[in-house]
């Protein structure tokens, strides 16, 4: 009886991409790109006002993710929106008075 096998991909921790940028990279380009045309999509100056930034964001981002790990947008949002103060512990709940000291004389 033979073993039976079957031929499986070797790139399976590959991260997805569509032309060289992440999937919340794109969703950046495209929320930027949807807002711009809702608001000025009417306008004259459409190639100014909607492609020129939607444009300069996605090279910005092109160049500004160069050598940053994966999912740097998602971790760098996350970084700017938590709280600036972080604790080792939870703050407790109560209290509790220290112990009294007793006076020298008396017991």
């Amino acid at each position: 009886m033979a073993l039976k096998t079957t031929q499986i991909s070797r790139c399976l921790d590959k991260k997805l991409q569509i032309a060289g940028y992440e999937i919340p990279d794109l969703l950046a380009i495209f929320f930027l790109l949807s807002l711009l045309n809702f608001m000025f999509g009417r306008t004259d100056m459409k190639i100014v006002l909607v492609w020129l930034p939607t444009i300069l964001l996605a090279t910005v981002l092109r160049i500004g993710k160069r050598d940053k790990p994966d999912n740097y947008l998602i971790h760098l949002v996350r970084f700017q929106l938590r709280r600036k103060q972080l604790f080792a512990f939870n703050e407790p709940t109560e209290w509790p008075l220290p112990p009294a000291k007793h006076a020298r004389g008396a017991r």
